[in-house]
């Protein structure tokens, strides 16, 4: 039986790595940068707050 492929991490910057390490200690990586992409999104429009992308085009 073969394991999932986890997905590909994505390259992030020295500051980012000590903002996560320093104010999100203990929470995991991907649930953090989750969260701040999903406010993210929110706030520009590209979903909505229940986290529904609107419309592929805007993306």
């Amino acid at each position: 039986m073969t394991r999932p492929t986890p997905p590909p991490r994505q390259p992030v910057t020295a500051w980012t790595l000590q903002v996560l390490h320093l104010c999100y200690r203990g929470e995991k990586i991907e649930d953090v940068l989750e969260r701040a992409i999903r406010m993210l999104a929110t706030a520009d429009g590209k979903v909505d707050t229940g986290g529904r992308i609107k419309n592929g085009r805007h993306l």
